[in-house]
This record gives structure tokens, C-alpha cells and sequence, in this order.
């Protein structure tokens, strides 16, 4: 009960309240979420903050925004910055990284056009990738049964580091060759002149052509090699 929270409790409580919090937090908030002055609320924040200092802790508490907010510690970024890239990266498998990448060069894009392109059925990767705010329903397509239209997310942006969709690395230069830089252009919806594809039994097959738009978008690879492609990540 708040109410049981008595002064010296206060910058615990307050801690609790922050680490949750997605946003900063002003004291004039946390005054109301605790029925306390600002002035007594102030105090505790400074209490809190000099507790972080002075313990050697792996947070700490700044004033950020208008507001107070929990930070990880500057002096523990490289290896913060190292965990989370590896477990973002166990997250997702790799049929679920080869769809994103083909919505994200493609987009908006149907179920079936990812499936045709990866030569699977891409149903379970496309609900993985939505569930985790990668991907997003972006409308209909004007087709019979108006399939569902999928399209990439801010989130996706942020999390590799991109500012939008043009600042996506330009997958013919991981082609090896003029021939299998046609044909993604051509598995891509772009425009492709026919007699400088390769002969039939020389095309890339989908799943191929889904491993490197992977290995483009994500830098798993430097130059594609599509006999011995393999990729460093664990599955789902």
C-alpha cells in the first residue's frame, strides 16, 4: 500500500517505479503517484542518485528530458552494447531474419510473395516477426481475396540502425556477377532485361536469393557464395 511507505522507504520505491518506466519521470508526477510534496520527492531522487554513485552500481539515476529516468552505466557500454546485440540476434532464426530481409527490400509485400521468393511457406516467420514489432500489417493488396500487405516498422529502423528504408545497403553490390544482380532485380519487382538473365540450370534457387538479401541487410556475410553460404547465428 502506498501509504505504508514511509520517507526512508521513498528512494527504493522510487527506484521501483523508474525501472519500469520506458519514459522520464518528473517529480511532479512521482509527487502524485506517492501523495507527497515535490519537495520531499526531490529529496529522495537525490538520495537515490548519490546511493547509485557512491555503491558502484551497474545503473545510474540521471535528470533527462524534464524528468528522471534509470540509465546503464557508461563505464559498462561495451559490454552492455555486446549482450544485447547477441541476444537480439538469438531471437530470431534464420528463416525468420531471411523474411524480414525480403520485406524489407520488397515492401509492401504479401505472404505469398515472400514464400515464393524463400520457396517455403513463410506464414510462421511473418507472425514472429509482427509479434516482435519488426513487421507490420501496411493494408491490402489490390488482388482477388485483397491479401494482407506487410511493411517493416520504426522499431526494425531502430534496431539496425537505420534512418529509413533508402538507407538499406543496395543488394547488387553483393552479387557476384551482372547475371544474379538481374535476376534480384528481378525477384524484387524491378525491372529486368530477360536475355542477360542466366541460363536455368545456373539461377540461384529462392532459398538462395532469401539468403542473401539476409546477408545484405544484416552484414553476415561479405560477398556471397551461394554454394558455401552459412550463417553465425543460432536458431529459434
Amino acid at each position: 500500500m502506498l501509504e505504508d511507505i514511509s520517507l526512508e522507504q521513498l528512494p527504493a520505491a522510487i527506484e521501483a517505479l523508474l525501472f519500469v518506466s520506458d519514459e522520464p519521470v518528473s517529480a511532479v508526477v512521482l509527487a502524485k503517484m506517492f501523495d507527497e510534496n515535490v519537495e520531499e520527492i526531490e529529496l529522495a531522487l537525490q538520495e537515490l542518485q548519490r546511493q547509485l554513485d557512491e555503491g558502484s552500481r551497474g545503473i545510474q539515476l540521471r535528470e533527462v528530458a524534464g524528468g528522471w529516468r534509470l540509465y546503464t552505466h557508461p563505464a559498462f557500454h561495451e559490454l552492455v552494447e555486446k549482450y544485447v546485440l547477441s541476444w537480439d540476434t538469438r531471437r530470431l532464426s534464420s528463416a525468420a531474419l531471411e523474411t524480414l530481409a525480403i520485406i524489407a527490400y520488397s515492401q509492401p509485400v504479401t505472404r505469398a510473395q515472400v514464400s515464393a521468393i524463400r520457396g517455403v511457406t513463410s506464414d510462421g516467420p511473418i507472425g514472429t516477426l509482427v509479434d516482435r514489432g519488426y513487421v507490420r500489417e501496411a493494408g491490402t493488396a489490390d488482388t482477388p481475396g485483397n491479401p494482407t500487405l506487410y511493411a517493416t516498422t520504426a522499431t526494425f529502423l531502430e534496431k539496425y540502425g537505420l534512418g529509413s528504408i533508402a538507407d538499406l545497403p543496395d543488394l547488387e553490390e553483393f552479387a557476384p556477377d551482372e547475371k544474379t544482380a538481374q535476376l534480384i532485380r528481378e525477384r524484387l519487382g524491378a525491372p529486368v532485361q530477360t536475355e542477360l538473365l542466366p541460363a536455368e540450370n545456373d539461377m540461384p534457387t529462392p532459398e538462395q536469393m532469401a539468403a542473401e538479401a539476409q546477408a545484405a541487410l544484416f552484414g553476415v556475410v561479405e560477398k556471397v557464395d551461394f554454394d558455401n553460404l552459412t550463417f553465425n547465428m543460432d536458431e529459434e
